[in-house]
């Protein structure tokens, strides 16, 4: 199976010692977001976890430690940095801040194991498709030699949107095409392999592949193992990942995005972390006397042929 730290929240810039010790200890509990009284377990041991999945705004917590999990388990990243600023991501480091960290982090575990995320693509009177491709450009000359590939989106247009981000301007579809086009040459440029995710359109005459993000085939080859050949089910439509385990919990992030699609309002996150234990098994909270602990399903990805712990010296 395949665990994902980062998919609701930002663990590894809020919840390091917490993410840390749950390894040490060699489990993780996880409350289900429908049925809040449902726990389920997961053992984070190198025999149950074909690769662990990392996606934050700011690895500089974690990255004095990463040999931790490194060096027992199969691991790649996803590291987002945008053109935006506080106006759209308060608690996120300053790009020129995000690309010195990316590149540390690529240093320390290759640039097999790390990805550029550009997502999501959005549009505001500041934040045009011309400041877009400019950013873009001046980021991709810097970060083309540390990272395995560039991953974008443009924002979905939920209903939360309307009231935390009023000043967005939906994308045309004559927006999209400029935008895919500019990203597109910019990345041919660097020699970037640059893909989209979980955005439907087909873009490959610009040199943008439609992909997952988060494929064994990606994994894999960034792991120097092999995977059965099996259908990915994506998490959302328009997604074309491998089926994950996501530790988090929603409502978490204080990082502030105004685009998130984690936090229902960015002032619950605050509150809930005051109930953050970093030794509980729980991102959230603790164990509750009603709560019903499953032992969740680990079944592995992996080719039978193929040793459980093949990894790729780096």
């Amino acid at each position: 199976m395949i665990i994902n730290t980062g998919g609701r929240t930002d663990t590894v810039q809020y919840y390091t010692k917490w993410l840390l010790r749950r390894f040490s200890e060699g489990y993780v509990l996880s409350r289900n977001p429908l049925f809040p009284n449902k726990v389920t377990r997961y053992e984070l041991t190198p025999d149950k976890v074909d690769c662990v999945i990392f996606c934050s705004k700011n690895y500089e917590p974690i990255l004095p430690y990463l040999g931790e999990i490194t060096d027992k388990f199969n691991t790649y990243f996803h590291y987002t940095i945008t053109a935006y600023g506080r106006d759209i991501e308060p608690g996120v480091p300053s790009v020129e801040e995000s690309m010195a960290t990316l590149i540390k982090l690529s240093n320390t575990v290759g640039k097999q194991r790390v990805s550029w995320r550009y997502d999501p693509v959005l549009l505001t009177e500041k934040y045009t498709v011309k400041c877009h491709l400019e950013t873009f450009e001046k980021m991709a000359a810097v970060l083309a030699p540390y990272i395995d590939r560039c991953i974008f989106s443009f924002v979905e247009m939920y209903k939360k949107l309307q009231f935390n981000m009023p000043e967005l301007i939906p994308l045309t579809a004559e927006d999209m095409d400029s935008l895919a086009h500019g990203l597109g040459t910019a990345a041919d440029k660097y020699g970037i392999y640059i893909q989209t995710c979980g955005t439907n359109g087909d873009y490959s005459r610009y040199g943008i592949h439609s992909s997952g993000c988060m494929t064994l085939d990606i994994i894999g080859k960034a792991n120097g193992i092999t995977f059965r050949d099996l259908k990915h089910k994506g998490m959302r439509q328009g997604c074309h990942c491998m089926e994950s385990r996501d530790i988090g919990a929603y409502d978490t992030c204080m990082n502030g995005c105004k685009y998130c699609y984690a936090n229902k309002n960015p002032l619950r996150a605050f509150e809930n972390y005051k109930c953050h234990d970093p030794k509980s098994p729980l991102l959230l909270g603790r164990v509750r006397e009603d709560d019903v602990i499953m032992q969740g399903a680990q079944k592995s990805y992996l080719a039978k042929n193929v040793p459980e712990q093949q990894k790729l010296d780096i």
